[in-house]
């Protein structure tokens, strides 16, 4: 049907000259050209806004040295989040293995793992292949509509994002005059956050080493893609703003909050390792959790900046050892 006005087109043409005929054709072509055109511009534009993958998450488990029971452990695995969309499209389950899932302060999606009994040398496993489709965001075409939050406000759940994190000390007084400093002659929220922004990207340089705080990021100027996320976060809680770690494979991000002129609240991401983005982010790696402030669902834990994977077992007379791989790969398309 999308063809039919051109062919008819070309059919009421009186035919006056075989130059004028030429002519026609000529135009014809170019106009399916340049349609051609279009499509393949747009195919291109949707893809360079999108990428589709698929990964596998899971562990295998072996009963090293005798029989092992009481079997639990869990791992965070991909949910689904305005800019991603996760799904299932294979499991492979041990038919001894129990598998559930929740999610852990709002953030993070784990895999809760049971085995009831695991004979020795037997292995077991839970192995999950998630298709993700992760999507680029655009920064907003207007950041004069946005504003602070009103913290009194804001549902509970925000709260983690205004307060300390582990290692994340925005209440530090050196943190607390430094955001206050940065912040006073910027008018605009955006303003605001970009100040913040921009003095980690300008004063802690990138290095390679081991998790150390955003304190001691901000006092020594130096600092990985953890310290620097770090930093701009305490920075941001300690100005209001809410502020929260996304975590990627071997890599992460800062998330601010803001609200627009009708009280809209919207997430905006930025980057201050690797390619500096702000307001934005095309960043196509699956998000495995968003926080830093998760309390475990196994009793007795600390509060951890970054969900880990947890295994153990029951201690049995004569009984084995449970060894565990976890699995995070990116599996064949």
């Amino acid at each position: 049907m999308t063809w039919l006005p051109f062919r008819k087109l070309s059919l009421d043409i009186p035919p006056l000259s075989k130059v004028r005929t030429v002519q026609v054709r000529s135009l014809l072509t170019a106009a399916v050209l340049w349609l051609s055109a279009i499509v393949s511009a747009m195919a291109q534009s949707e893809q360079a806004q999108s990428r589709v993958s698929r990964w596998r998450f899971g562990l295998i488990v072996t009963a090293s040295g005798g029989a092992c029971q009481g079997l639990n452990g869990y791992m965070a695995v991909p949910a689904d989040w305005p800019e991603q969309q996760a799904s299932i499209v294979r499991q492979d389950i041990s038919p001894e293995v129990k598998v559930g899932y929740e999610i852990v302060d709002g953030g993070a999606k784990i895999m809760n793992v049971r085995i009831p009994q695991l004979a020795s040398g037997r292995k077991a496993h839970a192995l999950l292949t998630f298709e993700l489709r992760r999507n680029a965001i655009s920064p907003p075409l207007n950041t004069s509509i946005y504003v602070l939050p009103d913290p009194t406000k804001l549902a509970p759940a925000f709260q983690l994002c205004l307060a300390p994190s582990p290692m994340i000390q925005s209440r530090a007084p050196k943190i607390r005059q430094l955001a206050q400093t940065l912040a006073a002659d910027k008018q605009a929220a955006w303003q605001k956050v970009e100040a913040l922004y921009d003095w980690v990207c300008e004063n802690i340089a990138y290095e390679d080493g081991p998790w150390k705080g955003a304190l001691a990021a901000v006092n020594d100027g130096r600092g990985d893609c953890e310290e620097r996320s770090a930093a701009f976060i305490a920075l941001c809680r300690s100005a209001g703003i809410p502020a929260r770690t996304v975590w990627v494979p071997d890599h992460c991000y800062s998330e601010f909050y803001l609200e627009d002129d009708q009280r809209r609240g919207y997430w905006f991401p930025c980057q201050s390792a690797g390619t500096p983005t702000f307001g934005e982010i095309t960043e196509f790696l699956p998000i495995l959790q968003k926080g830093d402030n998760f309390r475990p669902p196994k009793p007795g834990m600390e509060r951890q900046r970054y969900m880990a994977e947890f295994f153990a077992g029951m201690t049995t007379p004569g009984g084995g050892k449970p060894q565990v791989k976890f699995i995070r790969e990116q599996a064949a398309e």
